[in-house]
């Protein structure tokens, strides 16, 4: 490789590793508890659990559960309902002042098996409310999504320019060496190389993950726009289904599940919200296997008659954003996975701290004699 193709390389790496440093590491110390974000909020006593009730099976009806919430906050509307994957104990009501969508959230925990109002700590309060707001968006709406994901892209830009720099870096060292004889900015600039190689395939995986995840508010919307819209164009400039005139929200739960047989509630969204329509019920349902568990399938329901109005075909990139969600945060495989991900994870970190250590104790580099390569005053081998 050419001097000048690695200046070029160094240049891309300095740089693209310069803008994301602070950001990234904002995100590996804000992921951290986010990969444990169901143990955590069990035991700080954000997440409800219910209380165990061996032998009971009975469920009261979807409407018995609205109705419970509403009387809870009777000057609310029912803006969305869901359940935890693989419980069907407890019905999370989420009201608003308006049909319309606002940050102005109020939840009501209802026990699905009673009847009775679970307590609960509010969903915009708390440690993991405060470390997922920083994850996902600085606070910023999409604005900070994008501008996370851009930084995200200066990542991956800085992870395949470290890959090509390292062969020719490490040319005259064998692999994996930390040179202890050396400087300190010597041992560090190792520790980078090696902890940075050995952490590749993560990063990739995670930094990729993270990019998609900052689309999915554009992708959502642009299948509303695109692909539901249409199938629904008969129902454009109706005003929302009043809540006297729906029909039985548990019968047309029953009728949108006996068209997609074998899932469970993900969410349901009421008419006039942001993810329905002025005259349907959106029910969101997912598969029980470790695959279709993490797809949603959507279903509308005629909020006035409860029949099933269509089943909207989930597109690919809907797909592929869905599924990378969970591997993002390390939720496939249970405890293994999540604590494999923490250690790389704090990796990482090392990773990041010290390329930024490096930076600030840097030195001019100086052309080679021959003038095929970089030498560096304290790091050529």
């Amino acid at each position: 490789m050419s001097a000048r193709t690695i200046r070029t390389w160094s240049w891309l790496h300095k740089w693209s590793s310069l803008a994301c440093t602070v950001f990234m590491l904002l995100l590996c110390l804000t992921g951290l508890p986010l990969i444990f974000h169901d143990e955590i909020g069990e035991w700080v006593g954000t997440r409800v659990t219910p209380p165990p009730m061996p032998g009971v099976t009975r469920r009261i009806p979807l409407d018995e559960a609205l109705g419970v919430a509403r009387r809870v906050y009777p000057d609310r509307f029912v803006q969305f309902a869901s359940q935890d994957d693989g419980s069907d104990e407890a019905w999370f009501v989420t009201m608003t002042p308006t049909p319309a969508p606002t940050a102005d959230f109020r939840q009501v925990v209802v026990d699905a098996r009673t009847g009775g109002v679970l307590p609960s700590a509010g969903i915009d309060q708390g440690f993991m409310w405060l470390m997922e707001r920083l994850h996902v968006d600085l606070f910023a709406g999409l604005a900070g999504k994008l501008f996370l994901g851009s930084m995200g892209l200066l990542l991956l830009v800085s992870i395949v320019s470290g890959v090509v720099l390292y062969a020719p870096f490490m040319r005259k060292l064998p692999f994996g060496a930390v040179r202890k004889d050396r400087s300190r900015r010597v041992l560090w600039l190792d520790l980078h190389n090696l902890l940075g190689i050995a952490s590749l395939a993560w990063a990739l995986v995670v930094g990729a993950t993270g990019v998609a995840n900052t689309l999915i508010d554009l992708a959502q919307d642009y299948w509303r726009e695109h692909e539901l819209q249409p199938l629904l164009a008969k129902y454009q400039g109706d005003t929302p289904v009043p809540v006297p005139d729906w029909a039985p929200v548990q019968r047309a739960l029953e009728a949108a599940r006996s068209r997609v047989p074998g899932t469970s509630v993900s969410f349901i969204a009421f008419p006039g919200t942001s993810f329905a329509t002025p005259h349907h019920f959106a029910f969101y349902l997912h598969g029980s296997t470790p695959l279709t568990g993490r797809l949603r399938e959507a279903v509308l329901v005629d909020a006035r008659t409860a029949e099933v109005s269509a089943v909207p075909q989930r597109p690919w990139y809907l797909t592929a954003l869905q599924l990378s969600q969970p591997l993002h945060f390390g939720d496939y495989a249970g405890w293994p996975m999540k604590i494999l991900w923490t250690l790389l994870d704090l990796v990482t970190i090392v990773v990041l701290a010290s390329g930024l250590y490096l930076w600030l104790r840097r030195r001019e580099p100086r052309p080679a004699p021959d003038g095929s390569a970089l030498a560096f005053t304290e790091a050529s081998p």
